[in-house]
């Protein structure tokens, strides 16, 4: 059950990122260019997804827009950082 929720917290981003690119136009108005989203679908896509959202529906990066960044950054850094301790206490 555990795998399931890792490759979950793992895919599951990375798949909204996707379906947004191909069918609506949600990533890029938030971003310029093509490289940032990308990299952002490589290294850090729950951030990458919650800078679209502060973008488009919250009107940039002040007051809850922020905030839902920092939420995004910690997710990333929560599905990262609970991989490596279980790696390390097993």
């Amino acid at each position: 059950m555990c795998c399931v929720l890792v490759l979950l917290a793992f895919v599951g981003p990375r798949a909204a990122l996707v379906l947004l690119w191909l069918f609506t136009d949600y990533l890029s108005r938030a971003y310029d260019a093509f490289l940032l989203p990308f990299l952002g679908f490589l290294f850090l896509p729950w951030t990458t997804l919650a800078f679209a959202i502060a973008q488009n529906d919250l009107g940039g990066l002040n007051g809850l827009g922020l905030i839902v960044v920092i939420l995004g950054v910690l997710a990333d850094i929560g599905v990262l950082g609970g991989g490596a301790r279980r790696r390390w206490a097993s």
